[in-house]
């Protein structure tokens, strides 16, 4: 149990029996009237977002997420396969849970899985990886990296946009986050 005074951002709160991460919070003292906190809670397994008023002082009951270092080995059917580099330990995450993160992850990468009584939750990847582009249209004179964008085909079956001089064969920097091109890498 903790309380609503001690909230941070990425503390992860069961709620109703669900689980909630901190988005954001605010602690707020009117010039007329008790103490409140306002947060803005995170749905950890559906990713709803939705905003929520605590009286200040309030009990409220944080979840214990364990957040391991972990490699991706491969696909299993729906599944991804994780490995503990502490324990060798093998999880399989299923594609649900895996999410978005599946476009950007290679075999043999790292990501963070956060587990709850063993249960996978989420997957976090780093802020950005470095992929390599299968396929786009080839580029033609005069184009520059200041005129339009293309699309093209990561390693990973990706797609995203990058600007027309970029060629398949090119290593790239992506955000993970938003699938944005980032730049080159030699």
């Amino acid at each position: 149990m903790a309380s609503t005074n001690d909230l941070k951002n990425g503390m992860v709160l069961n709620l109703e029996g669900q689980l909630w991460s901190v988005v954001e919070f605010q602690h707020v003292k009117p010039g007329k009237g008790p103490a409140f906190v306002r947060t803005k809670l995170k749905a950890v397994l559906s990713g709803k977002v939705v905003d929520k008023t605590f009286n200040a002082g309030t009990k409220v009951e944080t979840a214990n997420v364990d957040k391991r270092d972990m490699e991706y080995l491969y696909k299993d059917g729906d599944d991804f396969v994780f490995m503990d580099g502490d324990t060798y330990d093998q999880i399989h995450v299923n594609a649900a849970t895996v999410g978005g993160a599946s476009d950007f992850m290679l075999e043999n990468q790292s990501a963070v899985v956060a587990l709850h009584d063993g249960t996978p939750l989420y997957v976090e990847l780093p802020t950005s990886v470095v992929l390599e582009i299968t396929y786009t249209e080839p580029g033609l004179q005069g184009d520059r990296s200041t005129g339009g964008t293309k699309p093209a085909t990561l390693e990973t079956g990706a797609q995203i946009a990058v600007p027309l001089f970029l060629e398949a064969g090119t290593r790239v920097k992506v955000d993970t986050r938003s699938g944005d091109y980032l730049g080159r890498v030699n």
